[in-house]
């Protein structure tokens, strides 16, 4: 698990849907930014995929793409702040978050790390590599995991939940390697630049299940965009 954090079933609750679609709405307006076209913009269109995976209506879709081009009167300007720290017993977390109101969301965050150890800036992120995450699943006639890999370029592969696949590449060539997978039969499902820990944290169950409550409340938050945990 030592890359994105992911919680299982999240989208099974009504309330916890909607929190899906609040990230979702945030990560299409920021690609959106790059431009409308979904077939001009990777990202976008990555973001787009991921929305109508989780069936989110077309209206808030095209919405959202909308409002991040700038084809609509009102505006939003989201930043990206990172903030570092440690879960319970010394597991060692980097919370990415979207957010229009900096204040607000630095004060939620220190609330919701009572229960673990805020940091500060690389008190945590020299135990993780910054890299490219791409999550994949092949597709009938596609090459097997590894030999996918070694044809896009991507520097490490691993066996996700689900029969999906985690590929790591340098931060340059994440776009490339996406491509790359596509055009091998491979279904993209997720790429962005993210985290991996280099020393993931073993736990016993009980102590695994508190870790996993104190994710579970910073993942709540509607200004936590990712999570990426140091936990095997």
């Amino acid at each position: 698990m030592g890359a994105q954090w992911k919680q299982k079933g999240k989208t099974a609750a009504a309330d916890a849907k909607g929190r899906v679609f609040t990230k979702l709405t945030k990560e299409i307006i920021i690609a959106a930014k790059g431009g409308a076209d979904p077939a001009m913009n990777p990202r976008l269109r990555v973001a787009v995929d991921a929305a109508k995976r989780a069936s989110m209506p077309k209206d808030t879709l095209e919405r959202a793409i909308k409002k991040g081009a700038g084809l609509l009167d009102e505006s939003v300007q989201y930043d990206t702040v990172v903030y570092e720290g440690f879960a319970p017993h010394r597991v060692p977390v980097m919370v990415e978050c979207l957010t229009d109101n900096k204040n607000r969301t630095a004060t939620s965050v220190r609330v919701l790390f009572r229960k673990g150890q805020l940091g500060n800036s690389g008190s945590v992120s020299w135990d993780f590599t910054h890299l490219g995450m791409i999550d994949a699943a092949a597709g009938a006639g596609a090459p097997d995991a590894e030999t996918a890999a070694i044809e896009a370029g991507a520097q490490d592969v691993e066996a996700g939940d689900d029969g999906a696949w985690h590929f790591y590449t340098e931060p340059a060539d994440l776009d490339a390697a996406g491509k790359a997978l596509t055009a091998q039969g491979w279904t993209v499902t997720s790429a962005r630049l993210g985290w991996r820990a280099k020393n993931p944290v073993t736990l016993d169950d009980a102590a695994r299940a508190e870790v996993e409550a104190f994710l579970e409340a910073l993942d709540a938050d509607d200004d936590v965009q990712h999570l990426y945990v140091g936990l095997a």
